[in-house]
């Protein structure tokens, strides 16, 4: 009797085996991923997005030639599978892999770079990123800024899987720069055919390990497996939602009730609490929280005097050990501390120095200054806090009066680059870790310089500063130019140096590492 139960047991099981072999994966085997991203995106289009929602969700949907090692941050083989410089490091030769294609079968070559670059650069584009590419690239910021022709621009597809990269200089920095979504290939076959419309459920085409399912405005995205993907032997989850919820107390709740598994969002609110936790995950990261100053459309603020006054009225200590107490680094200087690269001095808190400056600007204790306005992101706590903290330092310590807005978060995107802008709160993680990335946010007339600041002598030190070589004499260029910006001019107002922070069990999730920009890769990502 027993061997009988026995041998049914086993032909019982061949045949569960069978028919989950047959019949795709088992609901065991499903391993799904929601994720409170903080925000509906600006768009899926790489040429159009500038945030950091956006970024996670790229990292599912599109791959570069490089792409990011989820310990370090550091570049590591994407669609190319290796590359090699020239004697001088000026040219950078990348081999794709054999055979990689898009998510609709249509094959990547090298001749796609080309075009994808080349169309980032366009003009028309108005790629905010863009000048990323021209920081490295001979002639792409010519082509870029419609004083070049897109044939000038150094790239080259040698053969179909040859790809050519011919910089300014010896850019230390410009592998780790490739990962980033300002050099991502583009469907453009996709585009030229379906325009802005590409990017929707149906007509989307990507390269990376997750093709897009489903987009419910204001509400979620949802990105499944990408079966043409080049490694997706290593593509263990079977669904990832990106859920739209911008307030942070909202983000957590989900967390905490078991609808996430990992939420960016952290109320300051519950800040001592959470940080009790173990699935409560923090570490430094490169970047910083600062505030723009519109330096172009506002007379008050195009003097410097004005600006250096309001970053010395904030007790910036006070703010993070009393306020935000969640291990920020206050600092007045805009480029976080670097291996070889001692950042700026800044303008610290000092009321006295502040209401003198203030009073030689031709405005005594506030009088005759109008009433400023402080744009931040809505649903974010911190913003509001931080915001109001900023009131009412410039208040009680200059008698300066200013107003707060607050505004979903692309329509404060848009805001921050009208001349109606006067100051918004705004916050720089790296796009690769170096200074430079942190200091071309200032260069004339670039996408990211929502401030109008612009300084010919700053210029000239940071594009002098991309084409030179890694070490001493490139750092102290860049610190000089640190200096003028922000230590002379103030053209932002840095506040803190960030610490990332995010809910997630890693008892339950293996391949999520705390890394220096905070940049976690999907492939290799798995549930314990």
């Amino acid at each position: 009797m027993k061997r009988g139960i026995a041998i049914f047991s086993c032909l019982l099981l061949a045949v569960t085996v069978l028919f989950v072999s047959c019949g795709g994966k088992s609901a065991a085997t499903e391993m799904e991923l929601v994720i409170m991203n903080g925000t509906e995106p600006q768009s899926l289009d790489p040429s159009q997005v500038t945030g950091v929602p956006e970024h996670r969700i790229n990292l599912a949907l599109f791959e570069g030639l490089v792409g990011y090692n989820p310990q370090t941050s550091k570049a590591v083989p994407g669609v190319a599978e290796s590359w090699t410089f020239s004697n001088d490091n000026t040219v950078i030769t990348f081999r794709l892999r054999q055979g990689i294609t898009w998510s609709d079968g249509t094959a990547i070559t090298a001749q796609t770079f080309v075009d994808s670059w080349l169309h980032h650069l366009n003009p028309t584009t108005a790629s905010e990123y863009a000048y990323l590419i021209g920081m490295v690239v001979k002639g792409a910021d010519e082509y870029n800024s419609g004083a070049g022709r897109p044939e000038d621009v150094a790239i080259r597809a040698v053969d179909a899987r040859t790809f050519e990269v011919t910089m300014l200089g010896p850019a230390a920095y410009a592998l780790d720069m490739f990962a980033h979504y300002a050099f991502n290939p583009l469907p453009m076959h996709v585009i030229q055919r379906l325009g802005n419309a590409w990017t929707r459920p149906g007509n989307f085409v990507g390269n990376g390990p997750f093709v897009l399912q489903e987009h419910i405005p204001n509400s979620r995205i949802v990105v499944v497996p990408n079966e043409k993907y080049w490694n997706s032997a290593n593509v263990h989850i079977t669904k990832i939602t990106f859920d739209a919820t911008e307030d942070d107390n909202t983000m957590y709740q989900a967390y905490i009730n078991g609808e996430a598994d990992w939420s960016t969002g952290i109320p300051l609110s519950r800040i001592d609490e959470i940080k009790l936790r173990n699935d409560y995950q923090s570490s430094a990261q490169l970047g910083t929280y600062y505030f723009i100053i519109n330096c172009a459309d506002h007379a008050p603020l195009r003097d410097a005097r004005v600006r250096r006054a309001l970053s010395m009225a904030i007790n910036r200590q006070e703010l993070v050990d009393s306020i935000l107490r969640g291990g920020q680094i206050p600092s007045t200087a805009l480029v976080p501390p670097m291996t070889g690269y001692e950042p700026a001095a800044g303008n610290g808190f000092n009321v006295t120095e502040a209401k003198r400056l203030l009073a030689e600007a031709g405005y005594p204790d506030g009088q005759g200054l109008p009433t400023f306005e402080i744009v931040y992101n809505s649903g974010v706590e911190g913003h509001r806090i931080i915001s109001e903290y900023l009131q009412q330092a410039w208040r009680n310590n200059l008698g300066i009066q200013t107003r707060l807005a607050n505004m979903e978060w692309a329509s404060y995107l848009d805001y921050r680059d009208t001349p109606s802008m006067q100051i918004a709160r705004a916050g720089w993680l790296a796009d690769y870790m170096d200074p430079q990335n942190f200091l071309e946010l200032l260069i004339s007339n670039t996408g990211n310089n929502d401030g109008k600041y612009s300084d010919a002598e700053y210029d000239r030190l940071i594009l002098q500063a991309a084409s030179m070589p890694d070490g001493a004499d490139r750092m102290r260029i860049m610190r000089q130019a640190e200096d003028i910006s922000i230590t002379r001019d103030q053209a932002m107002i840095p506040i803190y140096h960030y610490v990332s922070q995010n809910m997630i069990d890693l008892t339950k999730w293996d391949g999520w590492y705390p890394n220096p920009m905070d940049t976690h890769p999907y492939v290799g990502l798995r549930r314990r």
